[in-house]
């Protein structure tokens, strides 16, 4: 997805009007995926993510601590009910290490250790940072993963022969430990901003619902993303995506937070379809987003206008993207897909005025954003809106 967000913001299919473009390192992103490949459920994600140490308020000396700890590829918080195999109804701490030279020593015991040691070493801060008491569970190495695999993903959070260092404490409800981390990481200027966060306040009252935050450390910053999600089980054949239903919304809006310029891509509405056999989005609600094909991939051509960008839309995985333009808010009229398995018409692919191709079935793409905690913010190339607010 950062591939996609950078060359949307720099190739020259993107025009360029009075109000330029802008990314800004805050994100909200809300994200459907349909699984009748690995898991057989539908899965709802609210994501909001910044890399900003004034937008997610993480103690400077941890958020170091973890950069310069290494190894380390990310710690996680979450009250998921199953946070790793073997540890069921309780809160959990993962510190994940990626290091092959250890794993390759299939010696069990000292990977243990050595693990061990590492999330030793970072375990008081972050129950002190966050008022959590986790005391060490044990240490798992994620095998590589199917759904990972079917996506097209890297793994990077967890799986893919991750060593995590497990600490566990009592399990919160999702409401409490929304509202709890909210309160120590975000602003209070962004909460009452709205936006995701406020379908994400929503979502974490629902008793099935998942709260997890992650710091993912990188060169210069790091990530730091917290997400509330929601599996419902598939029963039957999905036909119909109503992504604002599993959201619990009647209308999704974008934060206000935006309000200061022109950030078309800080909110995005996201749905992704994986199936073993061939599926395709033969309708949907709203309209298509102008767009044209670089590359094999199709791209917004106007950055203004709202509405849906497909790509794929057939194949055993189909993707399309909301985007929101100018507006504020998208309705559940506007907001939802029809699955078949017959290939889209001429008719249905040139609703968005794009190149005339033949669907090509497609696997997966390069810019899937389906990690455990989906859209990820840009670095480097981000403005902090709360300092320009100030």
């Amino acid at each position: 997805m950062l591939s996609i967000i950078f060359t949307l913001l720099l190739t020259s299919f993107v025009s360029v009007y009075a109000q330029q473009p802008q990314l800004a390192s805050y994100r909200e992103t809300a994200h459907i995926l349909v699984d009748e490949k690995v898991q057989n459920k539908t899965t709802a994600f609210v994501t909001l993510a910044s890399t900003s140490p004034v937008e997610m308020r993480v103690p400077a000396d941890l958020s170091v601590k973890i950069q310069n700890t290494a190894n380390v590829t990310s710690v996680v918080i979450t009250n998921a009910e199953n946070c790793i195999v073997g540890v069921q109804d309780q809160g959990c701490i993962l510190v994940n290490i990626v290091s092959p030279s250890l794993v390759e020593t299939y010696d069990i015991n000292k990977i243990q250790a050595e693990a061990k040691q590492v999330g030793d070493s970072l375990i008081d801060n972050i129950n002190k940072a966050f008022a959590t008491n986790a005391q060490f569970n044990s240490v798992y190495v994620n095998p590589k993963g199917d759904l990972s695999s079917a996506l097209g993903t890297s793994g990077a959070v967890s799986g893919n022969r991750t060593i995590s260092v497990i600490y566990t404490m009592s399990r919160p409800d999702s409401s409490y430990l929304f509202d709890g981390l909210t309160a120590i990481l975000i602003p209070k200027q962004i909460r009452d901003d709205g936006g995701f966060f406020t379908a994400a306040q929503k979502m974490a009252q629902d008793s099935n619902s998942t709260v997890t935050f992650v710091i993912t450390p990188g060169q210069g910053a790091s990530l730091y993303q917290l997400q509330i999600s929601k599996q419902v089980p598939i029963t039957g054949p999905v036909t119909t995506v109503k992504p604002l239903e599993l959201f619990g919304v009647d209308k999704l809006q974008r934060s206000t937070y935006f309000d200061v310029g022109f950030f078309p891509l800080n909110s995005i509405l996201d749905v992704t379809a994986i199936s073993n056999e061939n599926i395709a989005i033969t309708n949907h609600g709203g309209d298509l987003a102008p767009s044209a094909i670089k590359d094999g991939q199709k791209f917004p051509t106007d950055l203004t206008k709202s509405g849906w960008i497909i790509d794929p839309e057939y194949g055993q995985k189909v993707s399309a993207v909301y985007l929101f333009g100018k507006d504020t808010s998208v309705t559940s009229d506007q907001a939802f897909l029809t699955l078949g398995n017959t290939m889209p018409t001429d008719n249905v692919s040139r609703q968005d005025n794009s190149t005339s191709q033949p669907p090509v079935s497609k696997v997966s793409n390069n810019y899937s954003i389906y990690v455990l905690i989906g859209i990820v913010a840009a670095g480097g190339a981000a403005v902090y809106l709360f300092m320009k607010r100030r």
